[in-house]
């Protein structure tokens, strides 16, 4: 089984850049909000016993859990119905925002990354559909929830037989583009190793030369082009005008 990923440009109209450019912002403050208790929480358990300063550290009660993804996820549901920016976000969306930040801490547990830092006005770029509907791609257009079909320039057919998963929709300097993930139920066959193995060293005096007795010449492209531009020069200066 594959999973591929496929990019397309997207042709939006003015009214679905317009839900582009909010859904990145409300994903931008639902990241900073969730990594801002997770914050406050650490900050409050980090300080000494014997020198805790009552002005300078976080008071969080004692009883109160670390936060997680589930317990933020709770939270957004809550949020979602007092804030209509929110709700007006589908909730799958967030939901991916709050995993995104989830991701974050474990690199920063398991690979010793650095701990995940607030994103500033615009540095939001992506957003992601975990769930599509059924046939979400029809006729160069792709159905997005809440959002509805979105025109793009399919430069490659879809294979047939592959599922689309789920898609992410990314901002770029050049434009809006769509990642569609591609589920194509293909069997591979394990190939196992058959004949005698061969030893390759790559030079400079032979390009290769293999453990055989194959010597391949390097190539010289770039004396092969310079002589080529010389004679080129010396045709066009006895040229007459």
């Amino acid at each position: 089984m594959f999973h591929l990923t496929y990019e397309f440009k997207l042709k939006p109209t003015t009214r679905q850049i317009e839900i582009f450019e909010d859904w990145l912002e409300q994903c931008r403050r639902v990241y900073n909000y969730a990594l801002a208790e997770r914050k406050h929480w650490f900050g409050s358990r980090s300080c000494q016993i014997n020198a805790c300063s009552i002005r300078s550290e976080f008071i969080i009660s004692a009883e109160t859990k670390r936060p997680t993804y589930a317990s933020q996820c709770k939270s957004l549901t809550t949020a979602r119905a007092n804030i209509p920016a929110l709700s007006a976000v589908a909730v799958h969306v967030l939901q991916q925002t709050l995993k995104r930040l989830e991701k974050a801490f474990v690199s920063m547990w398991e690979q010793k990354h650095g701990f995940p830092r607030f994103k500033k006005a615009g540095n939001m770029r992506s957003f992601a559909f975990p769930q599509l509907g059924v046939d979400p791609v029809q006729n160069q257009a792709v159905k997005l929830p809440k959002i509805g079909l979105v025109k793009f320039h399919q430069s490659r057919p879809i294979p047939d037989g592959a599922t689309i998963k789920q898609a992410r929709v990314v901002k770029r300097v050049s434009g809006w583009y769509v990642m569609l993930t591609l589920q194509w139920d293909v069997s591979v066959p394990d190939l196992m190793p058959h004949g005698e193995g061969i030893g390759i060293d790559v030079g400079l005096t032979n390009f290769i030369a293999t453990s055989n007795g194959l010597l391949v010449k390097r190539q010289k492209f770039f004396i092969d082009a310079e002589r080529k531009r010389k004679h080129c020069c010396n045709k066009v200066s006895v040229a007459k005008k």
